[in-house]
């Protein structure tokens, strides 16, 4: 007759659920953190880590664009006053209208313009 060996401890297909693996998401690439530690703490692979992020990425991707509102400052070229700097990209709209980007501008609020400049 043949011997049977029978390992004990948790099932090794676990399920995860989307909030835990947010929050190891978080935690495992947060700044100066350690993937490999945290994989460890959590029991979980790097590779699992990885691919989730992957997923997480790819499914952001698809995810339709948020709409949202950015200030803007309108300045009537009338009075006179100079701007304070020269814009780093000029967009010449019908009827006379004018956006400037200044090179100061953060980059998501430069690209959040330009989006809504093209739909």
């Amino acid at each position: 007759m043949g011997q049977i060996t029978v390992f004990g401890g948790p099932e090794r297909r676990r399920r995860w659920h989307e909030d835990e693996r947010a929050k190891i998401l978080s935690e495992a690439f947060s700044p100066g953190a350690c993937v490999a530690r945290v994989a460890r703490q959590h029991d979980v692979s790097t590779a699992l880590i990885y691919t989730w992020r992957r997923k997480a990425e790819v499914q952001a991707a698809a995810a339709p664009a948020e709409v949202a509102f950015v200030e803007a400052v309108v300045l009537d070229d009338a009075d006179g006053n100079p701007l304070p700097s020269a814009p780093a990209v000029v967009v010449d709209l019908p009827g006379g209208r004018r956006v400037n980007i200044f090179a100061s501008a953060p980059p998501d609020v430069a690209a959040a313009v330009l989006k809504a400049l093209i739909r």
